[in-house]
């Protein structure tokens, strides 16, 4: 193995003079390479364009004492040394570039010359593994003009005080992710906590699952944030809803158009991709955009170029891309709607975000979120009275609701609540009235969910046995096949359907107790 050294020339310390007296001071960058006991290879050397008389005299006399050791120079050109997003741009520009070959060599980055603050930006590169290799330092010494030196090793694992902040800082994430919402459902926060990892380690697309007002929006914009938090977005975040999207209107809001392109066309526009440049663009409802922007967006999304309406002229766009939806998007692919490509291509990493009614633990702290959030926007505390608040809860957490569309009903029921309080107090009264809205809402819908499973049970049964099935029938064939229609098997929908009384049995055969059960109504699994 190859040992490298990469460092920055130093305009003080590596500076100490033309003549014959700098042979007996102490270089930093010469004497590094002068120890017996550590053979360097190759030396990356990164200067500025002011200091190339330094440059070329500190590589003669490498040329003149050390005859086997390879030098590169690197320009990198920062204005100003002390600006941090500068600095680190520059140094994370060189890490991105530099063909870096962990099989063949050591990497060592030189952290003794530059500014503090490239030191640091150093640091962070080499934690986050954009520099694959270990610090050095070196200091001077009496003895001797090449001085000591030291290897740095941040493998940080192995500090249990610094293991100790960072899992603090991952804590902080997730609960900025969950709005700073302390929330108890087991999966949703085991969700959370990967969504976390993924979204500050990988720049892939996110695919963002669920029904409708369980928070896909807002989960993205806060990746976003915390991206932003991490300095791995300079650009803007970029939302729109692909349900709004029609025709030559759809091409032109996300990839573009020239003057002319189209009949109404008076002007360039560059389109959303362009604007979400080095941002994030949030694709919600992607399940309805139409084929030719599929296909457009597959190709920007893996070679970050495209070619606006109306243009011969690619363009090019380095955004992350965070996709939602609430359909299936394997159904949709089956009925010809959707790009089967582009599905594999975003879908390397998808969450189901579960409902509101899934996740009855969370409704309470939800709800005095929402409470805080109307007192940021209105400035005006409000609270419920204790009856008035345990009528609110129990209902909540009762079979009645619904939460149809999940936490936009919970958003706009605390928010009528609280506009009609007096006093900054949500009373009974208030609370009987909202839930009486509620019911007469969540009615409606519930005639329109029961006449489609009605359809749905006419289409698989035979008319004699629909008319003959009671309500109860009715209820638990309409799970049973939902179930059966998410599971890869009959076996997978039985240990579903008998995950219970299947460990109670010495001999458990699922696949048999559904079929038996299907067969009761003249049906099989592969009918769903």
């Amino acid at each position: 193995m190859n040992n490298i050294i990469v460092g920055i020339l130093g305009q003080r310390l590596d500076h100490v003079g033309f003549g014959a007296k700098r042979w007996f001071r102490w270089r930093p960058t010469l004497s590094l390479l002068q120890h017996h006991d550590f053979q360097v290879d190759e030396i990356v050397l990164l200067y500025e364009k002011h200091n190339e008389e330094l440059l070329d005299l500190t590589v003669k006399d490498i040329e003149q004492t050390c005859l086997s050791i390879k030098i590169t120079p690197y320009l990198a050109e920062v204005s100003d040394p002390w600006d941090f997003e500068q600095v680190y741009s520059e140094l994370h520009d060189f890490a991105h570039n530099y063909p870096f070959n962990t099989e063949k060599n050591n990497y060592f980055f030189h952290i003794t010359t530059g500014t503090h603050v490239s030191q640091i930006c150093i640091y962070l590169l080499n934690e986050a593994n954009y520099f694959p290799g270990k610090l050095i330092q070196s200091s001077p010494s009496k003895a001797s003009p090449s001085g000591t030196f030291r290897i740095i090793d941040l493998d940080l694992s192995r500090y249990d005080q610094i293991a100790t902040r960072f899992h603090k800082e991952s804590q902080e994430s997730i609960s900025h992710l969950k709005s700073g919402i302390q929330t108890k459902n087991k999966r949703y926060n085991q969700l959370i906590s990967e969504i976390e990892n993924v979204a500050i380690r990988s720049t892939a697309p996110i695919l963002l699952t669920g029904p409708t007002g369980v928070g896909k929006s807002q989960l993205a914009k806060k990746i976003y944030e915390l991206k932003q938090q991490r300095t791995q977005l300079s650009g803007k975040l970029i939302e729109v809803n692909c349900a709004t999207l029609r025709g030559d209107n759809a091409m032109s809001t996300l990839f573009g158009h020239v003057k002319g392109a189209y009949t109404g066309a008076i002007n360039q526009r560059a389109g959303l991709l362009m604007e979400a440049n080095n941002g994030l663009l949030f694709l919600d409802e992607i399940g309805e955009l139409g084929q030719d922007e599929q296909a457009m967006l597959l190709r920007a999304i893996e070679e970050k170029a495209f070619t606006p309406y109306g243009s011969d002229i690619e363009v090019r766009s380095d955004f992350q891309l965070i996709a939602g939806t609430n359909r299936n998007l394997y159904q949709r692919i089956e009925e010809g709607e959707f790009r089967e490509d582009l599905l594999a291509r975003i879908n390397l990493w998808s969450y189901q975000l579960p409902s509101l009614k899934d996740r009855w633990e969370d409704i309470e702290p939800n709800i005095d979120y929402e409470l805080r959030r109307y007192a940021q926007e209105n400035n005006q505390k409000i609270s419920f009275n204790r009856t008035a608040r345990s009528k609110y809860l129990a209902f909540s957490l009762s079979s009645y609701a619904t939460w149809e569309a999940n936490f936009r009903d919970l958003n706009s029921s605390i928010t009528r609540m609280a506009t009609l309080s007096n006093g900054g107090r949500i009373t009974e009264e208030i609370v009987d009235k909202e839930i009486h809205r509620l019911q007469i809402d969540w009615s409606g819908s519930k005639n329109v969910k029961q006449e489609e499973d009605d359809d749905q049970l006419k289409k698989l049964l035979s008319k004699e046995v629909f008319d003959a099935l009671d309500l109860f029938d009715q209820a638990q064939l309409i799970e049973v096949i939902k179930i059966c229609q998410n599971s890869k098997s009959m076996a997978d929908a039985g240990r579903k359907l008998f995950n219970k009384s299947r460990l109670q049995k010495t001999v458990s055969n699922d696949s048999q107790r559904l079929k038996v059960y299907l067969n009761k109504f003249g049906l099989s699994f592969k009918d769903f």
